[in-house]
């Protein structure tokens, strides 16, 4: 049976950082890094979709990996997703990734061509080959990928012994468990949807891996220690108080990532820029919003933790 333990806990999904005229920026990628440290968070989630990593270059991509590892090394978890929609610039940061010494890479399906499992399982094999010493990770998200995990196509993941787990991010809790089970105690499930953390920890899940997580660390860090103490009534409270705030956060009109970045500024004094063209940045009238937001978040941590 394999070791698991560093990958237990609460895990958050990092955001892209911007400069004040839209370009990575490496100072901000370090200050988020040391927010999430001061924390207490158990790892991070680099690259992925609060990444923005679908409109990112490659290059963009592993400054972002290098400034989170030079200040989380040895202090955090760290699992770096890697996927883009071509096996060779997947490769190259796999590599990128291995070469930082990050604790696993994760990779997303190939997006827009709807491709056969046996060609799904050659592309994340490439990618796992171009770091042979790291754990993979399977990102199952079909309602962003369009394409989602089979149990055939798990299977013959399998064979590849560096996979160690799925991030989950369907909606049906069942799938966890599913996922779980057809692993016989050699897989790992982290839960995606925040709004499903509890739930997802009662199938099975080992932690979570959360784009909210970062506007509200201590809530979900609070949750889990409840759940994990029996407590499931205390830890419901807090699940249903995160999905009213996940709700107003999907309220405004910009992206929601774009509040969850103004909710940063606006609590914690932590500057990581706007989103990327295509997504929306906010209009004046969703600072209402994001100050109910921040307020909100405030009042249920002073109450729970």
């Amino acid at each position: 049976m394999r070791d698991f333990s560093k990958y237990q806990g609460v895990i958050p999904a990092f955001y892209a950082c911007y400069d004040d005229n839209g370009e990575i920026s490496p100072e901000r990628v370090r200050a988020l890094t040391r927010y999430f440290i001061g924390k207490g968070v158990q790892g991070l989630y680099v690259g992925g979709s609060s990444g923005e990593c679908i409109y990112q270059s490659v290059e963009e991509r592993k400054a972002v990996l290098e400034n989170v590892m030079a200040e989380a090394r040895g202090k955090l978890t760290i699992i770096a997703h890697v996927a883009c929609n071509n096996t060779k610039d997947s490769q190259t940061l796999a590599a990128h990734a291995q070469e930082q010494g990050v604790d696993a890479i994760a990779s997303i399906p190939p997006i827009y061509f709807k491709l056969p499992d046996h060609a799904i399982a050659k592309y994340w094999n490439d990618i796992s080959a171009a770091a042979p010493e790291t754990d993979f990770v399977i990102y199952n998200i079909p309602q962003l990928a369009g394409v989602a995990l089979t149990l055939p196509l798990l299977r013959e993941m399998k064979k590849n012994p560096r996979v160690i787990g799925v991030k989950n991010s369907s909606m049906p809790v069942q799938d966890i468990q599913m996922f779980r089970d057809e692993g016989a105690g050699d897989l790992i499930v982290f839960n995606g949807p925040d709004e499903q953390f509890v739930s997802g920890l009662a199938a099975g899940a080992i932690g979570g891996i959360g784009g909210t997580y970062g506007a509200m660390p201590e809530l979900f860090l609070k949750a889990r220690e409840l759940f994990l103490a029996g407590k499931l009534e205390e830890a419901r409270e807090i699940q249903n108080e995160v999905c009213r705030v996940i709700y107003r956060l999907c309220s405004t009109r910009g992206n929601m990532y774009a509040a969850i970045k103004a909710v940063l500024k606006q609590r914690e004094g932590v500057e990581v820029g706007g989103v990327r063209a295509p997504l929306a940045n906010l209009v004046p009238e969703d600072q209402e919003i994001v100050s109910a937001c921040a307020a909100q978040i405030d009042q249920a941590i002073k109450k729970y933790c």
